[in-house]
């Protein structure tokens, strides 16, 4: 309590006496917990005025406006006595009719003391009906003190006095059944009567009342009559003088028994001064634009101008006095009044937008506090609310459009091929232009030939003509933008029937408006990028300046991209021309490879696959990788794939070829490697020789299914190796697959390569038994490159091997002496005889014959003879020499020297190889006819073929 009474005295001298009387009431109804009060100053005879209300509603307040100072009221109590009165819930038929929930609360009241005489009393209404403590009646009393030291303080105002001055207040009474109308004194001098001529009836009063005002009194009177609502008029009277001025009344009923309203007790005082200050400010704010509301301190409507009755709905005696949260077009707007009450509530202006919902207008609503209630004002901005709009929408999307326009260039930097280009374009340009569809046509050959779009069904670009393109022609929209370099733009189609209203041309779909921009670089125009709507668009000027520019962006990287594109094109090309056209068809396996080049924007890499023919049933698988991207990776690989077919030819060692390619890696620079694996297989006997440097080890897939990583001993790459390498022997049977791949197909940045092999091996064997090899590649691929090329190329190559049968195969020792030769032309009669090759009979009896007896003249024994008859026949003949054969040009004197040039004239080919005894000498003829000596032979091969 007692920092409340702190905090009232920290008050402005200056404030009014209405702000007094609202901080005693606001402070004395919080200290004690109360629902409400009033503040009340006497009045002539025995009247009581209200002054302040807080917390009470308007239907009560009106009823209180003056009360009795004889009543039972504690109001009028605490006046009569200058001391503290509580009343607590009476009888009904003890309550005045101006106090009817008496009947039903308590009241408190304190008197406003001056001197020894009571002018007036704060009055509060409990919610518990308990009479305050003797601590809270000391601060009640207090807080009436505070309020008339204050009151004395208060300048007096020039003129008219305010809460204070005694108005001269009349009472009336008029009972509606007879018409007798009753005036006290103090009402005769109101209503500008003398006592002596006044007449007792309706009729007295109704003379003096100007004619203008007695049709809206008489309403009012009616309407509380009918609806025993409180009566308030206010209406000018005729003095003797003839000058009319302002006076008010109000008044309540009194019923009878049934109900029916018998009379009207009120009460009537001159209002013209403060009727002539409210005119001269209405006429100010009547016709103010803004609509203009005041209300006092319970949020009662004291004021509408026009503008205010418009937007609100109602008539103006609707609105006066009315709560102004009663009124409909207010209450549809939620938060609204919690809005309100919380900007009076910090007692300073505040203002916020609030759209009114029967309308749909805007309005900037500002809260106003002054002495007494507050100001409203709704002032239309529903207009200039949507030009900010608009110029808000334009700042932004100009703002859009600069943030994807930079977004643009940056990706266009970024673009290195063609797809690159028109993938931007669509992402940053069609969006913040709201457009459909989108077209990059380039020149080639004088034609407009598509190379992206968006948009657009197959069908259309079909009619573009397809891969081939169309005709460059000044006779359409895209030929004129770039044989002119100028931008077309058609807003419509009628515009665009309009500009070729000579020709045949229409619009080749269902698109509404275009935008023809020319793709110009360095000075030449080699293409269009079309730029399409679903809906007719007139393009501002700024935003066909924008797609100007843009335009020129999309040229330059357009530009670039097509050089990068023709410099891709030609490195797969030589890619594609270093690598096998073709796997070739051998009886020892059959094979199926693919090579799958990385994504486009990856440089060409160095992966390459090979199956190189051998003797004697031999054949070497290979698979590679040079490490890195680009044009000199891939001459790399031709380089070692050119090595290694040399290299194989010769028959050498897997463990020397090796050495040899590493020899050749080592050689292009500290920074260059690469990896490899070399499988030597022998169909003879299934062996397989397997040498890897830094490569993935192989696949063995058995004939049952079941698959495995053999343990292949780990070799440095090429380049970083030291020789000798360390190979593996395996032994394969028959019809079991052997996979080499490179780790492009198993490795990904989403997954290891230990994970990508043991992919392969689960894909593998559910397809082992697959006679279609070609199907097992594309199996395999998609299912390990599900999405297409990667960021790595990729190689695959598998073989199916077979092996030689025991009747495809013969063998013999032969003596070491001259009769060798014989001994071996009698083994290749018979053996040929039996495999019904009588027409190679004589021919392999002279290349055995001349190799033997080279052996014998040259070589050293032990000595072997081996017939082969698997796809071609292969005689051979081994000893323990290690001196190779070289053929040479004898001259006429010399006696030998002619034996090597007969065996190469009689044959297709012949070579020699080291074998671990020494060396063999071998010759290869092709069989006759068909070249299959019954069922001798192995089933036909399949040839490979990168894709």
């Amino acid at each position: 309590m007692i920092r409340r009474l702190d905090l009232l005295d920290t008050a402005d001298d200056g404030i009014t006496e209405s702000e007094v009387f609202r901080l005693a009431l606001q402070h004395s109804i919080a200290e004690l917990g109360c629902v409400g009060g009033a503040v009340y100053l006497r009045g002539p005879m025995s009247a009581l005025r209200l002054v302040s209300s807080t917390g009470l509603p308007s239907s009560l307040t009106r009823a209180w406006e003056i009360v009795d100072q004889d009543g039972p009221t504690a109001t009028a109590r605490a006046v009569r006595s200058a001391e503290h009165a509580w009343v607590s819930a009476l009888p009904s038929d003890l309550v005045e009719p101006s106090a009817p929930l008496l009947s039903r609360s308590g009241w408190f009241s304190v008197p406003l003391v001056d001197g020894h005489r009571a002018i007036g009393a704060i009055t509060c209404l409990t919610g518990d009906n308990e009479e305050p403590s003797p601590e809270q009646w000391a601060f009640l009393t207090a807080v009436a003190q505070w309020a008339m030291n204050r009151l004395r303080k208060v300048p007096a105002p020039t003129g008219l006095r305010t809460d204070l001055d005694i108005t001269p207040i009349g009472s009336w009474e008029w009972d509606v059944r007879s018409g007798e109308l009753l005036w006290d004194e103090t009402a005769m001098k109101v209503y500008q009567t003398d006592p002596e001529h006044f007449v007792p009836g309706v009729e007295s009063w109704m003379k003096v009342v100007h004619p203008d005002d007695l049709p809206s009194t008489l309403a009012a009177a009616e309407r509380t009559i009918r609806t025993h609502a409180p009566f308030e008029a206010e209406y000018r009277v005729r003095g003797a003088d003839g000058v009319y001025v302002w006076t008010r009344a109000s008044g309540h009923v009194v019923l009878d028994d049934q109900g029916q309203v018998t009379r009207i007790v009120g009460r009537g005082w001159a209002s013209d001064a403060a009727r002539s200050t409210r005119d001269a400010l209405s006429r100010a704010l009547q016709h103010m634009s803004d609509a203009f509301l005041s209300v006092d301190d319970g949020w009662r409507i004291t004021f509408a101008n026009l503008e205010a009755e418009h937007i609100l709905g109602s008539e103006d005696e609707q609105l006066f006095g009315r709560a102004l949260w009663d009124l409909p077009a207010l209450r549809r707007m939620p938060g609204l009044e919690e809005r309100c009450r919380r900007g009076a509530a910090e007692s300073v202006a505040t203002g916020f937008d609030v759209t009114l919902a029967d309308t749909g207008r805007r309005y900037d609503l500002r809260i106003v506090p002054v002495p007494g209630g507050l100001t409203l004002y709704f002032t239309d901005v529903t207009d200039r609310r949507r030009r900010e709009a608009e110029q808000a929408a334009a700042v932004r999307g100009a703002a859009e459009r600069a943030s994807r326009t930079a977004e643009l260039t940056t990706q266009l930097a970024a673009a290195t091929t063609s797809q690159d280009v028109v993938k931007a374009v669509a992402q940053r340009v069609l969006p913040p232009f709201d457009a459909q569809g989108l077209l990059v046509l380039v020149l080639e050959d004088q034609r407009l030939v598509h190379i992206g779009s968006v948009g657009y069904p197959n069908s259309f670009l079909q009619h573009m003509g397809g891969t081939h393109g169309m005709e460059l022609s000044d006779a359409d929209p895209a030929g004129q933008a770039v044989l002119t370099g100028e931008a077309r733009f058609y807003s419509s189609r009628e515009e665009w029937a309009s500009a070729f209203s000579d020709s045949d041309v229409r619009p080749p779909t269902s698109k509404e408006a275009w935008a023809f921009l020319p793709l110009t670089a360095s000075g030449h125009t080699f293409g269009v990028c079309v730029i399409a709507f679903d809906t007719a668009r007139r393009l501002t000027s700024e935003e066909r300046t924008l797609l100007i520019t843009i335009s020129a962006l999309v040229a330059h990287a357009l530009e670039r991209a097509r050089l990068y594109d023709a410099e891709l094109n030609r490195s797969e090309e030589l890619q594609q021309a270093l690598l096998p056209l073709g796997l070739p068809t051998v009886p020892e396996v059959t094979a199926a490879a693919r090579f799958l080049p990385a994504g486009q924007t990856s440089d060409v890499g160095g992966d390459w696959y090979d199956l190189i023919p051998l003797s004697a049933g031999q054949v070497a698988l290979v698979i590679g990788d040079v490490m890195g991207h680009g044009l000199s990776e891939a001459a790399t690989m031709g380089r070692l794939r050119t090595a290694l077919h040399t290299l194989a030819a010769l028959e050498l060692p897997p463990v020397e070829i090796m050495g040899h390619l590493n020899d050749i890696v080592g050689g292009l620079g500290e920074h260059a490697y690469a990896t490899c694996l070399y499988a030597l297989y022998d169909s003879t006997d299934g062996s397989c020789t397997v040498v890897r440097a830094g490569h993935p080890p192989p696949l063995v897939v058995r004939p049952d299914g079941s698959a495995y990583f053999p343990e292949v001993a780990v070799n440095p790459p090429l380049g970083a190796a030291f020789p000798p390498f360390e190979t593996t022997e395996l032994k394969l049977s028959a019809d079991t697959l052997l996979v080499l791949y490179t780790d492009g197909l198993v490795e990904s940045p989403h997954r290891e390569i230990d994970q990508g092999m043991a992919q392969l091996a689960d894909l593998l064997p559910r397809e082992a038994c697959c006679p279609d090899l070609e199907d097992l590649c594309d199996t395999i691929t998609a299912g390990l490159l599900p999405g297409g090329p990667t960021s790595d190329d990729a190689a695959l190559l598998i073989a199916r091997l077979h092996t030689v049968a025991d009747r495809q195969m013969a063998a013999w020792a032969l003596p070491e002496g001259p009769e060798a030769a014989g001994e071996a032309r009698r083994h290749v009669r018979e053996q040929l005889t039996q495999w019904h090759l009588d027409d190679l009979v004589m021919t392999t009896e002279l290349l055995a014959s001349e190799l033997v007896g080279n052996v014998i003249r040259h070589a050293r024994g032990p000595i072997g003879l081996r017939l082969l008859c698997s796809g071609t026949l292969v005689c051979e003949v081994s000893d323990a020499s290690l001196t190779m054969p070289r053929i040479r040009r004898a001259s006429e004197t010399d006696e030998g020297g002619r034996g090597l040039q007969l065996v190469n004239a009689l044959c297709e080919r012949w070579g020699s190889r080291y074998t671990p005894q020494g060396k063999a000498i071998w010759t290869e003829q092709a069989l006759p006819g068909a070249g299959e000596p019954g069922d001798a032979d192995l089933p036909a091969t399949n040839a490979g073929r990168p894709s």
